[in-house]
Protein backbone atom coordinates (compact mmCIF):
# COMPACT_ATOMS: atom_id res chain seq x y z
CA UNK A 1 0.00 0.00 0.00
CA UNK A 2 1.09 3.42 -0.70
CA UNK A 3 1.96 5.72 2.21
CA UNK A 4 1.83 9.63 2.52
CA UNK A 5 5.32 10.52 3.21
CA UNK A 6 6.33 12.84 5.54
CA UNK A 7 8.80 15.82 3.48
CA UNK A 8 12.32 16.40 3.55
CA UNK A 9 12.73 19.43 2.08
CA UNK A 10 16.73 18.91 1.63
CA UNK A 11 16.13 15.62 0.38
CA UNK A 12 16.40 15.43 -3.83
CA UNK A 13 13.74 13.96 -5.55
CA UNK A 14 13.69 10.82 -7.48
CA UNK A 15 13.03 11.94 -10.50
CA UNK A 16 15.05 15.15 -10.50
CA UNK A 17 17.44 15.45 -13.59
CA UNK A 18 19.98 18.06 -11.55
CA UNK A 19 22.48 17.27 -9.60
CA UNK A 20 22.79 20.46 -7.69
CA UNK A 21 22.63 20.33 -3.99
CA UNK A 22 19.72 21.61 -2.10
CA UNK A 23 20.20 24.28 0.30
CA UNK A 24 20.30 24.04 3.87
CA UNK A 25 17.07 25.81 5.97
CA UNK A 26 19.79 27.90 7.88
CA UNK A 27 20.84 29.30 5.13
CA UNK A 28 17.46 30.27 3.49
CA UNK A 29 15.84 31.56 6.65
CA UNK A 30 18.67 34.25 6.35
CA UNK A 31 16.43 35.88 3.42
CA UNK A 32 12.54 37.20 4.41
CA UNK A 33 11.37 36.27 1.78
CA UNK A 34 11.26 32.52 1.75
CA UNK A 35 9.70 32.64 5.48
CA UNK A 36 7.20 35.27 4.05
CA UNK A 37 6.01 33.12 1.72
CA UNK A 38 5.47 30.09 3.82
CA UNK A 39 3.61 32.10 6.52
CA UNK A 40 1.50 33.51 3.72
CA UNK A 41 0.86 29.83 2.44
CA UNK A 42 0.13 28.90 5.87
CA UNK A 43 -2.16 31.64 6.60
CA UNK A 44 -4.27 30.62 3.93
CA UNK A 45 -5.49 27.17 5.81
CA UNK A 46 -7.58 29.77 7.98
CA UNK A 47 -9.98 31.08 4.51
CA UNK A 48 -9.37 27.78 2.23
CA UNK A 49 -8.54 24.65 5.11
CA UNK A 50 -6.54 21.88 3.98
CA UNK A 51 -9.41 19.27 4.74
CA UNK A 52 -11.78 22.01 2.46
CA UNK A 53 -9.91 20.30 -0.70
CA UNK A 54 -11.98 17.19 -0.57
CA UNK A 55 -14.98 18.95 -0.90
CA UNK A 56 -17.43 18.33 -3.93
CA UNK A 57 -20.65 18.42 -4.66
CA UNK A 58 -22.86 19.47 -7.43
CA UNK A 59 -24.33 22.71 -7.02
CA UNK A 60 -27.83 23.08 -7.74
CA UNK A 61 -27.37 25.22 -11.35
CA UNK A 62 -24.69 22.93 -12.57
CA UNK A 63 -24.54 23.02 -16.04
CA UNK A 64 -24.29 19.41 -17.33
CA UNK A 65 -20.88 18.39 -18.37
CA UNK A 66 -22.91 16.69 -21.94
CA UNK A 67 -24.34 20.58 -21.94
CA UNK A 68 -21.16 22.00 -22.18
CA UNK A 69 -19.56 19.49 -24.33
CA UNK A 70 -22.20 19.85 -26.97
CA UNK A 71 -21.94 23.67 -26.82
CA UNK A 72 -17.69 23.14 -27.46
CA UNK A 73 -18.57 21.07 -30.42
CA UNK A 74 -20.33 24.03 -32.42
CA UNK A 75 -17.52 25.60 -33.57
CA UNK A 76 -15.70 22.10 -35.09
CA UNK A 77 -15.82 20.62 -37.99
CA UNK A 78 -19.06 18.74 -37.71
CA UNK A 79 -18.23 15.75 -40.07
CA UNK A 80 -15.74 14.80 -37.13
CA UNK A 81 -18.17 14.85 -34.14
CA UNK A 82 -19.11 11.19 -34.13
CA UNK A 83 -15.65 10.44 -34.53
CA UNK A 84 -14.57 12.58 -31.87
CA UNK A 85 -17.74 10.73 -29.94
CA UNK A 86 -16.78 7.27 -31.15
CA UNK A 87 -13.39 8.12 -29.14
CA UNK A 88 -14.88 9.28 -26.39
CA UNK A 89 -16.91 6.34 -25.75
CA UNK A 90 -14.20 3.91 -25.59
CA UNK A 91 -14.14 4.14 -21.56
CA UNK A 92 -14.77 6.55 -18.52
CA UNK A 93 -11.19 7.82 -19.36
CA UNK A 94 -11.40 8.12 -22.53
CA UNK A 95 -14.07 10.35 -22.02
CA UNK A 96 -12.70 12.14 -19.16
CA UNK A 97 -9.74 13.66 -21.37
CA UNK A 98 -12.08 15.59 -23.26
CA UNK A 99 -13.25 16.83 -20.10
CA UNK A 100 -11.53 19.68 -19.29
CA UNK A 101 -14.03 22.28 -19.72
CA UNK A 102 -16.41 20.82 -17.98
CA UNK A 103 -14.31 20.14 -14.97
CA UNK A 104 -13.47 23.39 -15.30
CA UNK A 105 -16.62 24.76 -14.56
CA UNK A 106 -16.91 22.41 -11.93
CA UNK A 107 -13.84 23.19 -9.65
CA UNK A 108 -14.53 26.92 -10.14
CA UNK A 109 -17.25 26.15 -7.69
CA UNK A 110 -14.59 24.35 -5.05
CA UNK A 111 -12.28 26.20 -2.34
CA UNK A 112 -9.48 27.77 -4.01
CA UNK A 113 -6.04 29.69 -1.79
CA UNK A 114 -6.27 32.38 -4.58
CA UNK A 115 -2.68 31.55 -5.40
CA UNK A 116 -2.36 31.55 -9.36
CA UNK A 117 0.10 29.68 -11.79
CA UNK A 118 0.45 29.19 -15.25
CA UNK A 119 -1.71 26.15 -15.06
CA UNK A 120 -2.11 23.47 -18.22
CA UNK A 121 -5.69 23.47 -17.41
CA UNK A 122 -5.63 19.60 -18.82
CA UNK A 123 -3.21 18.31 -16.60
CA UNK A 124 -4.27 14.44 -16.36
CA UNK A 125 -1.82 12.16 -16.88
CA UNK A 126 -2.44 11.02 -20.50
CA UNK A 127 -1.02 14.63 -20.99
CA UNK A 128 2.43 13.89 -19.81
CA UNK A 129 5.19 11.99 -21.89
CA UNK A 130 8.50 11.96 -23.63
CA UNK A 131 10.20 14.04 -26.27
CA UNK A 132 13.36 15.01 -27.66
CA UNK A 133 15.52 18.08 -26.26
CA UNK A 134 17.07 20.97 -28.35
CA UNK A 135 20.01 18.45 -27.40
CA UNK A 136 18.99 15.16 -28.15
CA UNK A 137 17.80 14.17 -25.12
CA UNK A 138 14.77 12.20 -24.44
CA UNK A 139 12.89 14.36 -21.80
CA UNK A 140 9.61 13.49 -19.51
CA UNK A 141 7.52 16.43 -19.41
CA UNK A 142 3.83 17.87 -19.94
CA UNK A 143 3.01 17.56 -23.63
CA UNK A 144 -0.48 18.98 -24.11
CA UNK A 145 -1.22 23.10 -23.46
CA UNK A 146 -4.24 24.06 -25.75
CA UNK A 147 -6.22 24.84 -22.13
CA UNK A 148 -3.18 26.80 -20.70
CA UNK A 149 -3.56 30.02 -18.80
CA UNK A 150 -3.47 31.39 -15.56
CA UNK A 151 -5.46 30.02 -12.97
CA UNK A 152 -5.45 28.41 -9.46
CA UNK A 153 -2.77 25.72 -8.88
CA UNK A 154 -4.77 23.36 -7.13
CA UNK A 155 -7.32 22.81 -10.17
CA UNK A 156 -4.47 21.47 -12.02
CA UNK A 157 -3.27 19.31 -9.47
CA UNK A 158 -7.10 18.29 -8.93
CA UNK A 159 -7.17 17.27 -12.82
CA UNK A 160 -4.20 15.29 -12.49
CA UNK A 161 -5.17 13.50 -9.20
CA UNK A 162 -8.67 12.96 -10.42
CA UNK A 163 -7.17 11.19 -13.39
CA UNK A 164 -5.38 8.43 -12.05
CA UNK A 165 -8.29 7.83 -10.22
CA UNK A 166 -10.32 7.26 -12.97
CA UNK A 167 -7.38 5.57 -14.74
CA UNK A 168 -7.54 3.25 -12.15
CA UNK A 169 -11.39 2.24 -12.19
CA UNK A 170 -11.35 2.21 -16.15
CA UNK A 171 -8.72 -0.62 -15.69
CA UNK A 172 -10.45 -2.32 -13.41
CA UNK A 173 -8.36 -2.14 -10.21
CA UNK A 174 -9.85 -2.29 -6.89
CA UNK A 175 -10.60 0.87 -5.02
CA UNK A 176 -8.08 0.17 -2.27
CA UNK A 177 -5.75 0.38 -5.21
CA UNK A 178 -6.80 3.52 -6.96
CA UNK A 179 -7.08 5.21 -3.37
CA UNK A 180 -3.65 4.01 -3.01
CA UNK A 181 -2.33 5.72 -6.31
CA UNK A 182 -4.11 8.88 -6.28
CA UNK A 183 -2.94 9.03 -3.00
CA UNK A 184 0.91 8.65 -3.55
CA UNK A 185 0.60 11.34 -6.50
CA UNK A 186 -0.79 13.90 -4.22
CA UNK A 187 1.94 13.06 -1.77
CA UNK A 188 4.37 13.81 -4.39
CA UNK A 189 3.12 16.78 -5.47
CA UNK A 190 3.34 18.21 -2.19
CA UNK A 191 6.66 16.85 -1.52
CA UNK A 192 8.42 18.00 -4.66
CA UNK A 193 6.93 21.34 -4.16
CA UNK A 194 8.50 21.60 -0.59
CA UNK A 195 11.92 20.81 -2.47
CA UNK A 196 11.40 22.81 -5.38
CA UNK A 197 10.55 25.92 -2.42
CA UNK A 198 14.40 25.31 -1.28
CA UNK A 199 15.75 25.62 -4.77
CA UNK A 200 16.77 28.46 -6.50
CA UNK A 201 14.79 29.95 -9.10
CA UNK A 202 17.41 29.58 -12.28
CA UNK A 203 17.94 25.66 -10.43
CA UNK A 204 14.30 25.35 -10.76
CA UNK A 205 14.28 26.82 -14.31
CA UNK A 206 17.36 23.79 -16.08
CA UNK A 207 15.75 21.37 -14.00
CA UNK A 208 14.39 18.18 -15.81
CA UNK A 209 13.40 14.86 -16.43
CA UNK A 210 15.76 12.71 -18.13
CA UNK A 211 14.28 9.94 -19.41
CA UNK A 212 16.81 7.42 -20.25
CA UNK A 213 18.64 8.31 -16.49
CA UNK A 214 15.36 7.80 -14.92
CA UNK A 215 14.99 4.12 -16.45
CA UNK A 216 18.50 3.38 -15.51
CA UNK A 217 17.59 4.72 -11.81
CA UNK A 218 14.43 2.20 -11.87
CA UNK A 219 15.80 -0.89 -13.84
CA UNK A 220 18.95 -1.13 -11.61
CA UNK A 221 17.61 -3.85 -9.53
CA UNK A 222 15.41 -5.00 -12.44
CA UNK A 223 15.92 -8.69 -14.31
CA UNK A 224 17.42 -9.03 -17.56
CA UNK A 225 13.90 -9.56 -18.99
CA UNK A 226 12.73 -5.90 -17.87
CA UNK A 227 15.64 -4.23 -19.03
CA UNK A 228 15.04 -5.67 -21.86
CA UNK A 229 11.62 -4.29 -22.33
CA UNK A 230 13.05 -0.64 -21.22
CA UNK A 231 15.63 -0.75 -24.26
CA UNK A 232 12.80 -1.32 -26.31
CA UNK A 233 10.43 1.01 -24.97
CA UNK A 234 13.06 3.68 -25.53
CA UNK A 235 13.90 2.05 -29.08
CA UNK A 236 10.27 3.00 -30.18
CA UNK A 237 10.37 6.58 -28.85
CA UNK A 238 13.43 7.26 -30.78
CA UNK A 239 11.74 6.10 -33.67
CA UNK A 240 8.60 8.09 -33.73
CA UNK A 241 11.10 10.79 -35.60
CA UNK A 242 10.25 13.42 -38.42
CA UNK A 243 11.33 10.62 -40.75
CA UNK A 244 8.91 7.96 -39.93
CA UNK A 245 6.20 10.56 -39.63
CA UNK A 246 6.71 12.11 -43.20
CA UNK A 247 6.85 7.89 -44.19
CA UNK A 248 3.49 7.54 -42.41
CA UNK A 249 1.92 10.77 -44.45
CA UNK A 250 3.65 10.88 -47.97
CA UNK A 251 3.64 7.94 -50.64
CA UNK A 252 5.37 7.84 -54.26
CA UNK A 253 8.77 9.43 -54.61
CA UNK A 254 10.32 12.78 -56.24
CA UNK A 255 7.79 14.61 -58.10
CA UNK A 256 5.09 12.01 -57.62
CA UNK A 257 5.03 12.60 -54.16
CA UNK A 258 1.46 12.99 -52.57
CA UNK A 259 -0.01 12.51 -48.96
CA UNK A 260 -1.77 9.74 -48.52
CA UNK A 261 -5.41 9.37 -48.01
CA UNK A 262 -6.63 7.21 -44.93
CA UNK A 263 -9.72 8.84 -43.53
CA UNK A 264 -10.84 10.00 -41.17
CA UNK A 265 -7.15 10.20 -39.85
CA UNK A 266 -5.31 11.62 -42.46
CA UNK A 267 -7.39 13.35 -45.54
CA UNK A 268 -5.66 15.59 -48.08
CA UNK A 269 -6.66 19.04 -48.98
CA UNK A 270 -7.84 18.30 -52.68
CA UNK A 271 -9.98 15.68 -51.02
CA UNK A 272 -11.28 18.15 -48.31
CA UNK A 273 -11.65 21.90 -49.52
CA UNK A 274 -13.16 22.95 -52.55
CA UNK A 275 -11.18 23.10 -55.70
CA UNK A 276 -11.37 26.58 -55.49
CA UNK A 277 -9.99 26.94 -51.97
CA UNK A 278 -6.66 24.13 -52.70
CA UNK A 279 -5.90 26.70 -55.95
CA UNK A 280 -5.38 29.28 -53.26
CA UNK A 281 -4.33 27.02 -50.31
CA UNK A 282 -0.28 27.61 -51.53
CA UNK A 283 -0.53 31.67 -51.42
CA UNK A 284 -2.78 31.11 -47.80
CA UNK A 285 0.02 28.77 -46.74
CA UNK A 286 2.76 31.26 -47.65
CA UNK A 287 0.87 33.99 -45.53
CA UNK A 288 0.75 31.28 -42.93
CA UNK A 289 4.21 30.38 -42.49
CA UNK A 290 5.80 33.96 -42.80
CA UNK A 291 3.11 34.55 -39.88
CA UNK A 292 4.30 31.31 -38.61
CA UNK A 293 8.18 32.00 -39.06
CA UNK A 294 7.94 35.96 -37.10
CA UNK A 295 7.12 33.88 -33.86
CA UNK A 296 10.42 32.05 -34.16
CA UNK A 297 13.50 32.97 -32.50
CA UNK A 298 15.62 34.73 -34.58
CA UNK A 299 18.21 32.86 -34.99
CA UNK A 300 15.73 29.71 -35.83
CA UNK A 301 13.68 31.26 -38.24
CA UNK A 302 16.60 30.43 -40.94
CA UNK A 303 16.14 26.80 -40.37
CA UNK A 304 12.17 26.99 -41.40
CA UNK A 305 13.69 28.77 -44.87
CA UNK A 306 15.94 25.46 -45.42
CA UNK A 307 12.60 23.19 -46.33
CA UNK A 308 9.89 22.92 -49.47
CA UNK A 309 6.45 22.47 -49.43
CA UNK A 310 5.50 19.23 -50.34
CA UNK A 311 1.63 18.54 -49.23
CA UNK A 312 -0.82 18.81 -46.12
CA UNK A 313 -3.68 17.00 -44.90
CA UNK A 314 -6.09 16.97 -41.97
CA UNK A 315 -5.02 15.11 -39.44
CA UNK A 316 -7.59 13.71 -36.92
CA UNK A 317 -5.57 13.75 -33.12
CA UNK A 318 -6.16 12.57 -29.56
CA UNK A 319 -9.68 12.83 -27.79
CA UNK A 320 -10.88 15.97 -26.64
CA UNK A 321 -9.24 18.07 -29.69
CA UNK A 322 -10.87 16.17 -32.12
CA UNK A 323 -12.81 18.63 -34.55
CA UNK A 324 -10.40 21.28 -34.52
CA UNK A 325 -8.76 22.28 -37.11
CA UNK A 326 -5.57 20.21 -36.83
CA UNK A 327 -3.21 20.36 -40.09
CA UNK A 328 0.12 18.51 -40.86
CA UNK A 329 1.81 19.89 -43.51
CA UNK A 330 5.08 17.91 -45.30
CA UNK A 331 8.06 19.59 -46.13
CA UNK A 332 11.78 18.21 -47.28
CA UNK A 333 15.29 19.61 -47.13
CA UNK A 334 15.88 22.10 -50.36
CA UNK A 335 19.16 20.66 -51.00
CA UNK A 336 19.06 17.09 -49.28
CA UNK A 337 16.51 14.61 -48.24
CA UNK A 338 16.00 15.87 -44.64
CA UNK A 339 11.80 15.51 -43.60
CA UNK A 340 10.19 17.48 -41.84
CA UNK A 341 6.54 17.50 -40.51
CA UNK A 342 4.76 20.16 -38.94
CA UNK A 343 1.46 20.77 -37.12
CA UNK A 344 -0.54 23.65 -37.28
CA UNK A 345 -3.11 23.43 -34.52
CA UNK A 346 -6.17 25.37 -33.73
CA UNK A 347 -6.16 27.14 -30.70
CA UNK A 348 -8.96 28.91 -29.13
CA UNK A 349 -10.17 30.33 -25.80
CA UNK A 350 -8.71 28.19 -22.75
CA UNK A 351 -11.70 26.46 -20.35
CA UNK A 352 -9.81 28.21 -18.05
CA UNK A 353 -10.20 31.59 -18.43
CA UNK A 354 -14.10 30.87 -18.68
CA UNK A 355 -14.13 30.48 -14.92
CA UNK A 356 -11.29 32.16 -13.17
CA UNK A 357 -11.83 35.76 -13.69
CA UNK A 358 -7.94 36.18 -15.15
CA UNK A 359 -8.32 38.34 -18.75
CA UNK A 360 -6.30 36.09 -20.92
CA UNK A 361 -2.75 37.76 -21.47
CA UNK A 362 -2.45 36.43 -25.36
CA UNK A 363 -4.85 34.92 -27.41
CA UNK A 364 -5.00 31.88 -29.76
CA UNK A 365 -2.26 30.31 -30.22
CA UNK A 366 0.17 32.68 -29.01
CA UNK A 367 -1.46 31.76 -25.33
CA UNK A 368 -0.62 28.00 -26.08
CA UNK A 369 3.31 28.65 -26.98
CA UNK A 370 3.87 31.27 -24.59
CA UNK A 371 2.56 29.08 -22.07
CA UNK A 372 4.57 26.32 -22.87
CA UNK A 373 7.56 27.94 -23.15
CA UNK A 374 6.97 28.55 -19.25
CA UNK A 375 5.63 25.71 -18.25
CA UNK A 376 7.70 22.69 -20.07
CA UNK A 377 11.81 22.66 -19.14
CA UNK A 378 13.10 22.59 -22.56
CA UNK A 379 10.93 22.90 -25.55
CA UNK A 380 10.58 22.46 -29.56
CA UNK A 381 13.02 25.04 -31.14
CA UNK A 382 10.56 24.90 -34.00
CA UNK A 383 7.70 25.72 -31.26
CA UNK A 384 5.72 28.98 -32.88
CA UNK A 385 2.02 30.34 -33.72
CA UNK A 386 -0.03 32.18 -36.39
CA UNK A 387 -2.94 33.55 -36.88
CA UNK A 388 -4.83 33.83 -40.02
CA UNK A 389 -7.49 36.52 -41.13
CA UNK A 390 -11.11 36.20 -41.62
CA UNK A 391 -12.96 39.29 -43.20
CA UNK A 392 -15.45 39.77 -40.66
CA UNK A 393 -14.85 37.62 -38.13
CA UNK A 394 -12.05 37.28 -35.26
CA UNK A 395 -10.12 34.93 -37.67
CA UNK A 396 -8.47 31.74 -36.70
CA UNK A 397 -5.31 31.35 -34.37
CA UNK A 398 -2.81 27.97 -34.75
CA UNK A 399 0.22 26.93 -32.77
CA UNK A 400 3.10 24.97 -34.77
CA UNK A 401 5.19 22.02 -33.81
CA UNK A 402 6.63 19.16 -35.00
CA UNK A 403 4.41 16.14 -35.31
CA UNK A 404 6.80 13.64 -34.12
CA UNK A 405 10.10 14.23 -32.21
CA UNK A 406 11.10 11.08 -30.02
CA UNK A 407 7.20 11.09 -28.97
CA UNK A 408 7.24 8.27 -25.68
CA UNK A 409 4.04 7.68 -24.25
CA UNK A 410 2.63 5.16 -21.44
CA UNK A 411 -0.13 2.66 -22.73
CA UNK A 412 -2.63 3.56 -19.84
CA UNK A 413 -5.17 1.36 -21.63
CA UNK A 414 -2.23 -1.85 -20.58
CA UNK A 415 -0.86 0.17 -17.43
CA UNK A 416 -0.28 -2.21 -14.64
CA UNK A 417 -1.27 -0.93 -11.05
CA UNK A 418 2.12 -0.50 -9.56
CA UNK A 419 3.32 1.32 -12.55
CA UNK A 420 0.48 3.42 -12.58
CA UNK A 421 1.52 4.88 -8.82
CA UNK A 422 4.70 5.11 -10.21
CA UNK A 423 3.84 7.10 -13.09
CA UNK A 424 1.20 9.16 -11.29
CA UNK A 425 4.37 10.26 -8.98
CA UNK A 426 6.23 11.23 -11.55
CA UNK A 427 3.69 13.35 -12.97
CA UNK A 428 3.03 15.17 -10.34
CA UNK A 429 6.32 16.17 -9.92
CA UNK A 430 6.76 17.20 -13.14
CA UNK A 431 3.45 19.30 -12.75
CA UNK A 432 5.10 20.68 -8.97
CA UNK A 433 7.87 21.58 -10.93
CA UNK A 434 6.36 23.56 -13.60
CA UNK A 435 4.15 25.42 -11.22
CA UNK A 436 7.37 26.19 -9.50
CA UNK A 437 8.62 28.33 -12.62
CA UNK A 438 5.37 30.69 -12.52
CA UNK A 439 3.91 30.49 -9.26
CA UNK A 440 4.60 31.46 -5.21
CA UNK A 441 6.25 28.00 -4.66
CA UNK A 442 7.04 28.64 -1.18
CA UNK A 443 3.22 29.55 -0.58
CA UNK A 444 2.20 26.60 -1.83
CA UNK A 445 4.56 24.71 0.01
CA UNK A 446 3.75 26.08 3.37
CA UNK A 447 -0.32 25.71 2.41
CA UNK A 448 0.93 22.05 1.61
CA UNK A 449 2.61 21.57 4.72
CA UNK A 450 4.50 18.43 5.80
CA UNK A 451 1.93 16.23 7.04
CA UNK A 452 -0.39 13.93 4.69
CA UNK A 453 -3.53 16.64 5.64
CA UNK A 454 -3.65 18.13 1.59
CA UNK A 455 -2.74 14.47 -0.10
CA UNK A 456 -5.87 12.89 2.29
CA UNK A 457 -7.97 15.62 1.09
CA UNK A 458 -7.06 15.42 -2.66
CA UNK A 459 -7.61 12.44 -2.64
CA UNK A 460 -10.99 12.17 -1.39
CA UNK A 461 -11.39 14.76 -3.99
CA UNK A 462 -10.59 12.48 -6.79
CA UNK A 463 -12.27 9.89 -5.52
CA UNK A 464 -15.39 11.94 -5.53
CA UNK A 465 -14.45 13.16 -8.46
CA UNK A 466 -14.27 9.82 -10.46
CA UNK A 467 -17.64 8.86 -9.31
CA UNK A 468 -19.31 11.86 -10.86
CA UNK A 469 -16.80 10.90 -14.44
CA UNK A 470 -18.36 7.96 -14.18
CA UNK A 471 -22.23 9.58 -13.39
CA UNK A 472 -21.56 12.03 -16.40
CA UNK A 473 -20.02 9.25 -18.97
CA UNK A 474 -23.36 7.11 -18.65
CA UNK A 475 -25.34 10.79 -19.47
CA UNK A 476 -22.42 10.69 -22.53
CA UNK A 477 -23.43 7.29 -23.72
CA UNK A 478 -27.48 7.74 -23.32
CA UNK A 479 -26.99 10.67 -25.70
CA UNK A 480 -24.59 8.87 -28.65
CA UNK A 481 -26.95 5.90 -28.02
CA UNK A 482 -30.04 7.93 -28.78
CA UNK A 483 -28.54 10.19 -31.53
CA UNK A 484 -27.22 6.42 -33.54
CA UNK A 485 -31.04 5.47 -32.67
CA UNK A 486 -32.37 8.67 -34.64
CA UNK A 487 -29.92 7.88 -37.57
CA UNK A 488 -27.53 11.25 -37.11
CA UNK A 489 -24.35 9.19 -37.28
CA UNK A 490 -23.09 9.37 -33.46
CA UNK A 491 -21.02 6.52 -32.30
CA UNK A 492 -22.34 3.07 -30.78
Amino acid sequence: MAQSRSTQPDRPSPFAGSSEPSIPDATLRRFSGFVEARDTGRSLRKRCPRSSLARWEVVPDRTSALDLILSQERGRLQALIPERHRRMAASPFAYFRATALPMAADLSTTPSTGLIVEACGDAHIGNFGGYRSPESALVFDLNDFDEVARGPWEWDVKRMVSSVAVCARSRGFGAATAHDAALACAAAYREAMAYFAHQGALSIWHTHVDVQGLLDALSADASKKERRQVAKGLAAAFAKDNSRAFRKLVEGEGADRRIVFDPPAIVPLDRFLPAGDVERFPRSLAELFSAYRSSLAPENRGLIDRYAYVGAALKVVGVGSVGMRNWVVALSGRQVDDPLVLQFKEAGESCLSRYTGLAPRYRGGERVVRGQRLMQATGDVLLGWADVPVPGAPGRSFYVRQLWDWKATVDLDAIDADTLALYGELCAWTLARAHARSGDRGAIAGYLGTSDAADRALCAFAEAYAEQNECDYRVFMDHVAGAAGTGKGEAS
